[in-house]
C-alpha cells in the first residue's frame, strides 16, 4: 500500500538540519493513502515547503522524499483538501488545523 505519512513537528526545524530518515512513529504520524495525495499533486505545487532542509525551499510536496511544511502554507493546502470534499482528508485536515492552531511545521514522508 503506498501511502504518504503526515506529522506535526513540536519544533521548528533549524537552519542545518537535514531530514532524511524515516521517522513517521517520532511525529506521531497519520498515513494517508497515495490514491489520495497523488490526484491532488498539481494544486499543492503552489505550497511553499522544504525538501530535506530549509535550505532547499521548493513548491509542492517531495513526492518521493521528506518535505516540510511550514506554517505560512497551511491555509493554502487546507483550501486544497477542503475543495475535494472527501471523508479520507478529514483526520489530515485536523491535523493541519492542530498545527495551524500551534504555529508548527508538518513533515510529510512521501512514498
Amino acid at each position: 500500500m503506498a501511502k504518504h505519512e503526515f506529522g506535526i513537528m513540536q519544533k521548528e526545524p533549524s537552519a542545518i538540519e537535514r531530514f532524511d530518515t524515516y521517522e513517521a512513529e517520532k511525529y506521531h504520524c497519520i498515513a494517508v493513502h497515495d490514491d489520495f495525495i497523488e490526484p491532488i499533486l498539481t494544486d499543492l505545487q503552489a505550497l511553499d515547503c522544504y525538501w530535506h532542509t530549509l535550505q532547499r525551499p521548493e513548491k509542492g510536496l517531495a513526492y518521493y522524499g521528506i518535505t516540510l511544511i511550514p506554517p505560512q502554507s497551511m491555509d493554502g493546502f487546507l483550501r486544497v483538501l477542503l475543495s475535494q470534499s472527501k471523508e479520507e482528508y478529514i483526520p489530515l485536515i485536523a491535523l493541519i488545523n492542530e498545527a495551524k492552531e500551534n504555529n508548527r511545521y508538518i513533515i510529510h514522508f512521501g512514498i
